[in-house]
């Protein structure tokens, strides 16, 4: 169990921000930490190798948000994005409430930031669990394009920079690689 959590960040627009939180997630079950893994904009239907790699490990619990949500299309539906909105509000509010009661004692938002970013989300609504939080609990957040003032708010900002991607290539996302 961790005496001192600390807020972190996996930020930029190279490959590896999930990934990276999933591996925290290991670690810190594998030293006895409740993880929770929370899924922002990659509903249940979207079928992600790590979701089902962590299903069997009791200690990393991986929730996501149901609302559907697609990057080429959702941002030009006004309605989508209002559904969006109110569906990160609502989990934001659950997760504060864990975070308090140290439901878990790592808690990652995956693609939270990104959701600052492009304003799906409230920094205030954010800046609320990291300060309410127990102070034992570990917050991860990742996603790209993060946000000034949420960097402030962190103890540990690394950002994944692209050198060069097979996407430049015309190389599509691979299953078991990319998802």
């Amino acid at each position: 169990m961790l005496e001192k959590g600390l807020v972190q960040i996996y930020t930029g627009d190279g490959k590896g921000k999930t990934t990276a939180a999933f591996g925290l997630a290991l670690r810190a079950a594998g030293r006895g930490n409740r993880v929770l893994v929370y899924q922002f904009l990659k509903p249940p239907s979207l079928d992600l190798g790590e979701r089902l790699a962590l299903q069997s490990t009791a200690e990393i619990r991986i929730e996501a948000m149901e609302e559907d949500w697609d990057m080429a299309v959702s941002f030009k539906d006004k309605e989508a994005v209002e559904r969006t909105r109110i569906a990160i509000r609502e989990a934001l509010a659950k997760l504060t409430e864990a975070a308090q009661k140290r439901s878990y004692d790592v808690l990652i938002l995956d693609e939270i930031v990104y959701c600052l970013g492009h304003g799906l989300a409230s920094l205030e609504d954010v800046r609320r669990l990291i300060e309410r939080r127990d102070p034992a609990v570990e917050i991860v957040l990742t996603g790209r394009d993060a946000p000034v003032e949420l960097v402030e708010l962190a103890d540990l900002v690394t950002e994944m920079k692209k050198i060069k991607h097979p996407f430049d290539k015309g190389i599509g996302a691979r299953r078991g690689i990319d998802y």
